[in-house]
């Protein structure tokens, strides 16, 4: 299996508000402020990472309405994206240029490392409509570097469950064989859980417990392929109570039940990416379910990097000061400041961490 990394730093600049914004990340990293400041931005940014992987960046583009709308003020102030992403000793580097179009052409991509004292780099070609990492990093590269860089964000989970509604993704039929990691919108939660129940029992029963933790009535998960044809099966998301044999659907249970399960499910996935994020995952829980995420989020982040973004004072309270970072909104651009617990040691024998953000000692906080 080829190493994976976490990130060490990362470079943004020309992204929406994130015009110059350069962030050291540790295990844990969890993102504060008021509504407007930023931090979905930076869950945007790893959205268009992912979509990038995939060859859908002009397709990312045009969902936003072009790409003046996602450079910073518009392409008339800002005319190229620039990111440069760490890696320890080993960085990828791309630059994204304005077209006439309203379209991002690449301008720059390379790859940098270190071998045997020296510093080295491979440029994988410009003037594209999409990035070349994905198609030249293949697992033959004479590169380590190439493949540890390539698997380490082949993966990146930028999880949002918010969309509960009765049309949402997670409530809907999906392919039986879309399993092999749980979808950013949950849209695959039922395919995932079932493989894991076939195929990953260890894991499954853990998720099963966890999710109990939070959801008593819940005795297990229905989870019954439909077959529709020789090669295909769909199935849906079903779950059974304590004493009972009766299926329920996934739009019997409550938002924050259904928000839990997907939670729960992305952060005890037994073969997790290298790096996850995750939008506000406070939403919709009860205060019991919101402690217990804050133990799954410190227990996920030493199997993988957390990124986690929050207004929630009860969900800070599990954490440390040194694992916050503040994000404020100067001048229309967004700011990102690592806090340090040393510097409210006073202020921390007095309150809690979550009652230092709500009378804005800590920064962050709404102006």
């Amino acid at each position: 299996m080829v190493e994976k990394r976490p990130i060490d730093k990362l470079t943004i600049k020309g992204f929406k508000s994130l015009q110059d914004v350069e962030l050291e990340l540790g295990k844990l990293n969890v993102l504060i402020g008021p509504n407007g400041s930023g931090k979905s931005n930076l869950v945007s940014y790893f959205q268009m990472l992912r979509e990038m992987l995939g060859w859908r960046l002009q397709v990312w583009v045009a969902k936003r309405g072009g790409a003046g709308r996602v450079l910073t003020f518009g392409a008339r102030h800002t005319a190229k994206l620039v990111s440069r992403i760490e890696f320890d000793e080993m960085a990828y580097e791309f630059h994204l240029e304005h077209t006439d179009t309203d379209q991002f052409t690449v301008g720059y991509e390379s790859l940098f490392y270190h071998e045997s004292n020296h510093q080295y780099s491979y440029s994988l070609g410009t003037g594209k409509a999409e990035v070349g990492i994905h198609a030249k990093l293949r697992w033959d590269t004479p590169i380590p570097a190439a493949q540890i860089i390539h698997n380490s964000m082949l993966n990146w989970g930028a999880y949002h469950f918010h969309d509960t509604s009765e049309t949402a993704p997670v409530k809907s039929t999906s392919s039986l064989h879309v399993h092999h990691f749980l979808r950013p919108n949950g849209s695959n939660l039922a395919a995932y859980l079932y493989w894991l129940k076939h195929f990953r029992a260890d894991a499954y029963e853990q998720i099963l417990k966890t999710a109990q933790l939070a959801i008593p009535i819940l005795h297990d998960f229905q989870l019954e392929p439909n077959k529709i044809s020789a090669d295909e099966s769909t199935i849906q998301l079903m779950w059974r109570q304590k004493d009972s044999d009766y299926p329920f659907l996934a739009s019997q249970l409550s938002d924050g039940s259904l928000r839990f399960i997907c939670l729960v499910t992305a952060l005890m996935q037994p073969e997790p990416p290298s790096t996850i994020i995750i939008d506000e995952p406070e939403l919709g829980l009860h205060p019991y379910a919101i402690h217990l995420l804050g133990a799954l989020l410190r227990s996920a982040s030493q199997r993988m990097q957390v990124i986690v973004a929050t207004q929630s004072t009860l969900l800070l309270d599990e954490f440390s000061v040194d694992d916050l970072i503040t994000v404020e909104l100067q001048g229309g651009l967004s700011v990102f400041k690592r806090l340090e617990e040393e510097q409210f040691a006073e202020w921390l024998k007095d309150f809690s961490v979550g009652e230092l953000w709500s009378k804005n000692v800590l920064g962050g906080g709404i102006p």
